[in-house]
């Protein structure tokens, strides 16, 4: 697969080079968006001529990145032959580093997932993280065919930024988690893999899952909650991922709300300390519950009963305020709810979020859908695996790619 040229040359279009780059990736991206589509209407979509149109669409057919659908009867004339991805035409790795679970995955240019690993921990360290990569990796190239193995493109890591700061939430012991201050995760990745590798704040990779591959695509501004071990997430804008001036644009965790406090008093926490699992998970555990269920599966959970409900309820009035405070900030048409758990909890906490909200004067904002997402557990490691396609076939690439070695520079 050929890496293409620099962001900057595809947006200025000095070149003839440039100039066909942007156009081939701009044409993925609305068939991409469309599902399938004719021609004549990416013609009409993108304002080439119908020549240039075709001359587009043979190459990108004979590279393999797209197929021809059935001819669509039924109306006057030709008819038209849609034109949709190629699901082989393109294979990607994406690492999640979780803070109770990692998985490893692969997925087809579609975003579904190919073949995967996952295994839990107390915490992660870096030196089993890479033991763990380099037998995953292996195991799962295997399983490709010659075909998809010569279709990989890179290797995508999401990843909470800045782990050796959250120790006592995490449950490690003292000084363990500064194994993580100073390792970069690019560097030591590329050394150990054969492809390039791409690093993002999870949060923002499991948006760019969302904005990529999931329904999300019917919305062209919206915030994204992912509710993890902590919870994150990222802003849309007109149908962009926007990372920010330092790669943090979206750290809805660090958020401050409202909490009770003895004597009817009211005091601000962070809203990863009122939204996240951990809260959970240390809620069952001082209650003398199993919470090891939370990462072992997180697609079935058993029933957590009155503990469960108890945490839906104060972390949908949580992310209700974030839905105010975010309306508030950019007009927002949704704020889109998804998290490591199964679907019917993601559905109760969009209803509590939805109650919550009720509770808040919300005079002079103009009202915000609460959806759910539909990417799901997997978000965060799809949204690692999306980011070497978007690196080789996004239009707008550098709207993304604020890397993380800039990110957590400052």
């Amino acid at each position: 697969m050929r890496e293409g040229l620099p962001a900057a040359d595809l947006r200025r279009g000095t070149d003839q080079a440039g100039v066909r780059l942007y156009n081939e990736r701009l044409v993925l991206s609305l068939i991409r968006r469309g599902g399938g589509l004719p021609k004549a209407e990416i013609a009409r979509l993108t304002g080439l001529s119908p020549q240039t149109t075709t001359v587009i669409m043979n190459r990108l057919e004979q590279e393999g990145l797209i197929r021809r659908g059935e001819p669509q009867r039924g109306r006057i004339g030709q008819p038209a032959i849609p034109y949709m991805l190629n699901p082989d035409g393109a294979v990607s790795f994406g690492l999640k580093i979780g803070r109770r679970s990692t998985d490893l995955v692969v997925v087809d240019f579609l975003g579904r997932v190919i073949a995967r690993r996952h295994w839990t921990h107390p915490y992660p360290l870096p030196d089993s993280l890479l033991a763990h990569v380099r037998e995953g990796t292996a195991d799962l190239t295997a399983r490709l065919s010659e075909t998809q193995r010569a279709r990989i493109v890179g290797f995508g890591v999401a990843t909470p930024f800045e782990l050796w700061n959250w120790e006592p939430e995490v449950g490690a012991p003292p000084a363990v988690m500064q194994a993580w201050r100073g390792f970069d995760a690019r560097q030591a990745l590329t050394a150990v893999l054969p492809w390039p590798v791409h690093v993002m704040n999870d949060g923002t990779a499991a948006c760019a899952a969302e904005n990529l591959f999931g329904n999300a695509q019917a919305a062209r501004d919206f915030v994204y909650v992912f509710v993890g071990s902590f919870v994150g997430g990222g802003i849309v804008v007109s149908g962009n991922v926007v990372p920010g001036r330092t790669g943090n644009a979206g750290a809805i965790g660090s958020m401050p709300v409202p909490r009770a406090a003895p004597g009817g008093k009211v005091v601000t926490e962070q809203l990863i300390r009122a939204a996240s699992l951990y809260v959970l998970e240390d809620r069952l555990r001082a209650a003398g519950v199993d919470a090891s269920d939370l990462w072992r599966e997180p697609r079935s959970w058993p029933d957590y009963g009155a503990h469960l409900d108890a945490w839906l309820e104060e972390a949908g009035r949580a992310l209700a305020v974030l839905v105010a405070g975010a309306t508030a900030i950019l007009d927002f048409e949704a704020v889109i709810l998804d998290g490591a758990f199964p679907p019917e909890i993601r559905r109760r906490l969009a209803e509590a979020t939805r109650a919550g909200l009720e509770l808040i004067d919300r005079q002079g904002l103009t009202p915000c859908e609460i959806r759910e997402g539909s990417v799901g557990a997997d978000a965060r490691a799809i949204g690692a695996a999306a980011l070497p396609i978007l690196a080789n076939f996004a239009r707008n690439r550098e709207v993304l790619f604020k890397e993380a070695a800039d990110a957590q520079r400052d």
